[in-house]
């Protein structure tokens, strides 16, 4: 197999594999989210802002999502009143989106379920692994931020 076909095959079955994650992470996650009243895509949205409140042009970068789909998710999400806008001292347009004490108890209903998802799998493929797994797709998500520009020639 010449190098370029080489390159070219393992891209295909790095990206294969990633589409079944993907999957099989958002079937996880909806499992998970579904008995508190969220959906997948709500819960990413609330994750991003567990910590600090953020614009959502900041959720859509984080999560690789698109702005206009995180705009709608936050709104509904206030519109459920498990989030807020508040203003922004470093953007007067760009409104913060900031959990709600609700938002906050609906993220604290997952938990125990999540937590039991994450000890079942480090203890399925144990902690170094689980670790090396992470620096991994850390690493290739880098990479392709870095190459997401023009091809070049």
């Amino acid at each position: 197999m010449s190098e370029a076909s080489e390159a070219s095959a393992l891209l295909s079955a790095t990206t294969l594999i990633a589409f079944r994650l993907n999957g099989q992470f958002l079937e996880v996650a909806e499992g998970l989210a579904r008995p508190v009243g969220l959906t997948a895509a709500w819960w990413q949205v609330l994750g991003a802002i567990v910590h600090d409140p953020l614009p959502v042009a900041g959720i859509a970068r984080a999560m690789g999502m698109t702005r206009q789909g995180v705009q709608r998710i936050a709104d509904l999400l206030v519109e459920k009143g498990l989030a807020e806008y508040r203003p922004n001292p470093a953007h007067r347009r760009a409104k913060l989106l900031r959990l709600t004490p609700d938002g906050r108890a609906a993220i604290g209903q997952i938990a125990p379920g999540h937590q039991s998802l994450a000890d079942r799998l480090v203890a399925e493929l144990g902690p170094a692994a689980t670790r090396e797994s992470l620096e991994t797709l850390q690493r290739l998500s880098a990479a392709l931020e870095r190459l997401s520009g023009p091809p070049r020639t």
